[in-house]
């Protein structure tokens, strides 16, 4: 870290220095290249072992140089560093060849490099010292004087030994430079290690060629320096550890090893000698003294010694040399024993606090651990149970990637020079004012970490003491690993208990408060949070509505059923993009999503889709007004498996509600249709209109506003309410508020929040003192009048008016206008009234004829006549309303204009009866010049549509030869038929419905009952065998038990596979296990199951299958329930003695160009009854059974050619027949080939 610290204060500007010094190392390089090259050359006086061992250390000094540019090239002090190593490698290696030509040069300019390299190296190393600090440029001078030198000696040419005395001599006193600075320098920690070894390096690498320089000048013995050169290794080693590593190099440790392994070889060889001598001297009759037999027991015997020879040198050197290490790993082993009976966390933290505290004494202690709730680091609490800091540490911050990395402790040696990547965390490292951390890795994650300060006392960690830790923390960050699987595992298990019981409990309920309830108190078990909300999109998907919210464990009903609009909350945006979002700070994400919303006391956020199928109901989100709280993905993960659960209760329990509403509305718009056709009393039939349409939509209150014909004033004729007599009999300016809206656009309103409609009339609640948040305004409207509008104020669940809503009441409003026109109508006059009475009397006729018959049919017949009978029209046709044409039901007085449509649908456009039938009034019309009706001689027309709730189903025409039409009473009185006639139709298409289902099932049921009886019967014919005694003496409770198996074998298997196997398909869950499947194998297996069934017909079978024939793709379980249909349909409908084939044979897909190139095509052939022309379009059918006799001779489902169809197609092919009535049926189908 020193050289790192010193590398980051220097100044930025490097790149020509760099430049420079990668110019500098190619020279080298290519000297030491031209050195390898002319050996032969260069090295003819010089030993080879010399040259050897010196071109060796240049090559080890070398290879650190390109060691440490890899790791360090972008810091200057790694530059520094491969610039001195390389130096000093081309003066070791061209030492012997000095003085040769161009070797002579390289070799001065290396040398005085290398001074130049210490001098620098000693300004910078450990700490950058206080004078080049204020004086950079001195770090030049070296390098100046270097260059100097260098010069001088090239250029002035003195003698070879006084240029080597003057070069080694600079490069010497340099060194010793480096060394006095490492020696003297003030650093502490870890820079104070690295000095110490630095210092230690250089003495071991240069002192013994130091030495051998003072004697060889002093006396010049005849001694070789080659043996001095071996240590010159050590120094670049080193080095280049030191500045690659942030660590404390453990010389404790490597004394410690050096001791034992030094001892050990002494010893080894030693006991080597006298194995050896005594071994040849025991066995010298038997052996040669250089038998490799008494080697190998010397070895043999030695071998075993060592382990305990080791242990025994290691406890010795300990005892008298490192006694405080002993001590470290006493308190380890008891460390160790304690945290096997930890159970907890807390106990583990609490044990390792006191252990730290115990053996170091730190100043402050912080131990950090992951918590998956909030995915951050927190720090554990204390003795006391108060957590040590309130900081807390992202997992991708830049301290915790750090540590992740790191697998021993990370020692700083202040906070005023942290390294780069700590610099963002420097605030926070200053509150935990610690120095070392030491990291307790996972086995996927940094489970933590440890933080100590400076110790109590002042003094320095000790790298004994950083080693102690690294073990303590491992220690307890496997009891840390291992306790959190545990609670991982038992929070897993919670979880799926909560998730298991909301499955269980929406279940079990309809009632939405209730799942709403159920919902909030199972998440709550396993993700706290103070605020909790749940919206819903309404029925028509476009209003948001806050249905459920909780704060701190209240709830606020106040705040319930309200629509919230686009831009109110985050919820839209969640619903929109059917994503969850996750959020530390509800305001600022609302504000970068561009939503100016109020500012609101929450902090972390999830929000979370409910979603059912392709489609997003709402949105479940929880908030925390904690600003340090979280929520994590897992959680999100977590709340999105309840929200998509929930969804789908919500999503039934709506269906089924609305279900049952509808129904309730429909049966009460039926008995109030009926009601409002049966009086004439206006006063009591005001207020059933009313009355019913507050019911029918669930309201708290309503109104029946009438139009005074004199004064267009709004009269409140009728009201239901808490504030119903203030408001009766008053009256509104015309066009007033919402009513008069309605009244004078003749459209139906739907107003959600009145307060933001300017158009609201308020006065009425301030009068009253009931408020008003939603209602729903409809017209009474008598042709094209309207004469007075229905309003209903307020769903009693709070929830907004839909359209279903308004189609409801239009429907109702419809009968209810008409009922009030005949009403009014029949208070006018006498006459009046006996023609209404007269008319009821009829249409009550009418109703019973048409209620006597639920035949659609004699329905529309009966509607026709009395029309035809009460208009007085020459011709008429009624019929059902089919795309773009009508389909006649029945026809009076035509002759053969209707010829070319007994068949077809009679098309509205060819005689202009495509007009008004949406709108579902009556139209009375003259054929003008040009025009032409169907009858020929046509002059009038009056068509009538047959409504039924918001469309027309039908329509009855009715034309005459006279160019004057029906009066306005038959025409009403037709209108009225028509709507009688509708419910009529309506229901009497519903019973045939109804009745053609029950039919189709009743024959399903018979069809199953009878064949499940048929795939049981070699099961049956078997158990027969048994209880016959075919293989052997049955006793009396085997045959008890063969009894039970053929009783019940008739009730099983085929019905309830068909329908399981429809099932799934339909609901798309049928799944299949694709593999190669030899079809000669699946053939033969079918064919054995159904051998006794073919052979009790005495029908022949043949397969035609080649041998070479390649694997299909299929599943093999329905590639044989598909050969098993098909060869089970063809030995059921081929006659006694007839012919069965199957076949098969490779080749290209010419039956589906999108399918698979090469098919195996597959066919069942037979000589049966074959397929009816007429049968043949449906023979694929669900339920389909031809009407032939023969075919119906054969029991049957109807279901096995459409699952066989489905099954096929599912694997990739193709299914289709060929069939001649009476001849045969050959049924064809493919699967794609496997590839090999």
């Amino acid at each position: 870290m020193a050289l790192q610290t010193a590398a980051a204060s220097q100044p930025s500007r490097r790149q020509p220095l760099w430049i420079l010094a990668l110019v500098y190392l190619a020279f080298i390089l290519v000297v030491f290249l031209y050195l390898l090259i002319q050996q032969a050359t260069l090295f003819v006086d010089t030993p080879p072992g010399l040259f050897l061992l010196a071109f060796g250390m240049g090559v080890i000094h070398l290879g650190c140089t390109a060691w440490i540019l890899l790791q360090k090239r972008l810091n200057p002090a790694g530059q520094l560093l491969a610039v001195l190593l390389a130096s000093i490698g081309m003066g070791v290696a061209g030492f012997p060849v000095r003085t040769t030509g161009f070797i002579q040069p390289a070799w001065t300019l290396a040398v005085a490099a290398a001074g130049a390299g210490f001098l620098h190296l000693g300004m910078i190393f450990p700490t950058l010292s206080a004078w080049v600090t204020r004086r950079p440029w001195l770090q030049f001078l070296p390098w100046a004087a270097a260059g100097l030198l260098a010069v001088g000696m090239l250029a002035f040419r003195p003698p070879a030994a006084t240029r080597d005395l003057i070069l080694v001599g600079f490069a010497g006193l340099s060194a010793l430079f480096l060394l006095l600075r490492l020696r003297f320098n003030p650093a502490a920690g870890v820079e104070r290690e690295q000095a110490r070894a630095m210092s230690w390096s250089i003495l071991l690498s240069y002192l013994p060629l130091a030495l051998w320089l003072v004697v060889y000048l002093a006396a010049r013995p005849n001694l070789t320096y080659a043996y001095f050169l071996v240590p010159l290794m050590v120094f670049p080693v080193a080095a280049g550890y030191i500045i690659h590593t942030d660590r404390r190099l453990r010389m404790d440790v490597i004394s410690n090893r050096a001791m034992v392994y030094g001892a050990l070889g002494i010893l080894v060889a030693l006991g080597y000698a006298l194995l050896v001598t005594g071994l040849g001297i025991i066995f010298a009759d038997l052996l040669p003294p250089n038998s490799p037999w008494i080697t190998g027991m010397a070895v043999f015997i030695l071998a075993l010694l060592f382990h305990p020879l080791r242990r025994g040198l290691q406890a010795t050197v300990d005892r008298f040399f490192f006694q405080g290490g002993q001590v470290y790993q006493d308190l380890l082993k008891t460390f160790s024993g304690e945290l096997t009976e930890a159970v907890d966390l807390d106990t583990i933290v609490q044990t390792l606090r006191q252990y730290l505290v115990r053996s170091l004494q730190p100043g402050s202690l912080h131990i950090f651990l992951y918590d998956s709730l909030s995915d951050t680091y927190i720090a554990a609490p204390d003795s006391t149970g108060r957590s040590t800091s309130d900081l807390r540490f992202s997992p991708m911050g830049p301290l915790v990637g750090m540590l992740r990395n790191e697998k021993e402790a990370l020692v700083l040696d202040s906070l005023q020079s942290l390294p780069s990547v700590l610099q963002p965390e420097e605030a926070r490292l200053r509150l935990l004012n610690t120095l070392v951390f030491v990291p307790m890795q996972g086995r996927q994650r940094l489970l933590g970490w440890i933080a100590l300060g400076q110790r109590s006392l002042g003094e320095p960690y000790t790298a004994r003491e950083i080693g102690f830790l690294d073990s303590l923390s491992d220690q307890a960050a496997l009891a840390t690993e291992r306790t959190q699987v545990v609670n991982t595992m038992q929070r897993r298990m919670q979880e799926i208990n909560m998730l298991s019981r909301v499955a269980q409990g929406v279940n079990v309920t309809i009632n939405m408060d209730d799942i709403y309830e159920l919902t909030y108190a199972q998440v709550m078990q396993v993700i706290p949070a103070d605020d909790v909300r749940l919206m819903l999109m309404d029925a028509t998907g476009k209003k948001l509505v806050q249905v459920f919210r909780v704060h701190q464990d209240e709830r606020l009903v106040e705040q319930e059923n309200i629509v919230i609009l686009p831009g109110q909350a985050l919820e839209h945006e969640v619903i929109r993009q059917r994503k969850a979002i996750l959020t530390d700070d509800y305001n600022h994400e609302a504000q970068r999503r561009g939503m100016l919303l109020p500012a609101q006391p929450i902090f972390a956020w999830l929000s979370v889709p409910l979603n059912t199928g392709a489609k997003t109901i709402g949105a479940l989100s929880l908030g925390s007004v904690d600003p340090a709280s979280t929520f994590t993905h897992e959680q999100q993960n977590l709340l999105q498996s309840v929200a998509d659960q929930v969804a789908g209760a919500i999503e039934k329990s709506r269906l089924l509600v609305e279900t049952e509403r509808r129904a309730r509305q429909l049966t009460t718009l039926n008995e109030v249709t009926r009601q409002l056709t049966s009086t004439l009393d206006l006063e009591p039939l005001l207020k059933n209109i009313l009355h019913n349409a507050v019911e029918i939509l669930d309201c708290e209150a309503g109104s029946l506003v009438m139009v005074d014909p004199q004064t267009d004033e709004l009269v409140f004729r009728v009201v239901e309410g808490v504030a119903a007599e203030k408001l009766l009999g008053t009256r509104m300016p015309p066009g007033s508020g919402m009513v008069g809206k309605s009244v004078r656009t003749h459209q139906p309103i739907i107003v959600d929040n009145v307060t933001d409609n300017p158009e609201w009339f308020s006065r009425n609640d301030q009068a009253t003192g009931f408020i008003t948040r939603a209602l729903l305004v409809v017209p009474l409207e008598v042709k094209d009048t309207v004469i007075g509008v229905v309003e209903v104020i307020n769903h009693r669940d709070g929830s907004p008016f839909t359209q279903d809503d308004q189609d409801l009441l239009m429907a109702f409003a419809a009968q209810a206008a008409v009922a009030l026109e005949n009403a009014r109508l029949y208070t006018l006059t006498d006459q009046a009234l006996a023609e209404r009475v007269e008319e009821l009397s009829v249409m009550q006729r009418i109703d019973r004829e048409l209620n006597t018959s639920l035949e659609p049919a004699r329905a529309m017949r009966i509607t026709l006549e009395w029309a035809m009978r009460q208009s007085g029209a020459a011709a008429g046709l009624i019929g059902l309303l089919e795309g773009d044409g009508l389909k006649i039901m029945s026809a009076q007085g035509y002759s053969d204009e209707l010829g070319a449509y007994q068949e077809t649908l009679l098309p509205l456009t060819a005689f202009g009866l495509d007009v008004e039938l949406e709108g579902g009034q009556p139209l009375r019309r003259k054929l003008l010049q040009g025009q032409s009706g169907v009858l020929r001689t046509a002059r009038s027309q009056v068509i009538l549509p047959i409504h039924r709730e918001v469309h027309s189903i039908g329509m009855i025409l009715m034309e005459s030869p006279v160019a004057e039409g029906v009066s306005d009473e038959v025409l009403g009185f037709l209108g009225r038929l028509s709507d009688h006639a509708a419910i009529a139709i309506a229901n009497a298409q519903l019973y045939a419905a109804v009745q053609a289902a029950n039919v189709a099932k009743s024959e399903f049921v018979s069809f199953v009952a009878h064949e499940l009886k048929n795939p049981m019967t070699s099961i049956k014919g078997y158990t027969e065998l048994l209880a016959a005694g075919a293989v052997g003496p049955v006793t009396e409770p085997q045959a008890n038990f063969l009894a039970t198996i053929r009783s019940n074998i008739d009730r099983m298997n085929t019905l309830i596979s068909d329908l399981n196997d429809n099932s799934k398909i339909e609901a798309g869950r049928m799944r299949l296990e694709f593999q190669a499947i030899p079809l000669a194998g699946v053939v033969d297996e079918v064919l054995r199951s159904l051998r006794k069934q073919m052979d009790e017909k005495n029908q022949a079978v043949t397969v035609t299958i080649p041998e070479d024939l390649p694997s299909t793709w299929a599943d093999r379980t329905r590639l044989m329930q598909v050969l098993v249909n098909l060869v089970s349909n063809a030995y059921k409908y081929t006659e006694r003695d007839g012919q069965i084939t199957v076949g098969a044979e490779r080749c290209e897909n010419r039956w589906d160009p999108d399918g698979a190139t090469e098919v195996v095509h597959i066919w069942v052939q037979d000589t049966g009854i074959g397929i009816a022309p007429e049968d043949q379009p449906k023979i694929f059918q669900k339920f389909f059974r031809s009407e032939d006799p023969k075919t119906r001779e054969a029991p049957g489902t109807g279901l096995g050619l459409n699952i066989t169809r489905s099954l096929v197609e599912m694997q990739g092919g193709k299914i289709w027949f060929e069939s001649e009535f009476r001849k045969g049926t050959t049924f064809h189908f493919t699967v794609p080939v496997a590839q090999q």
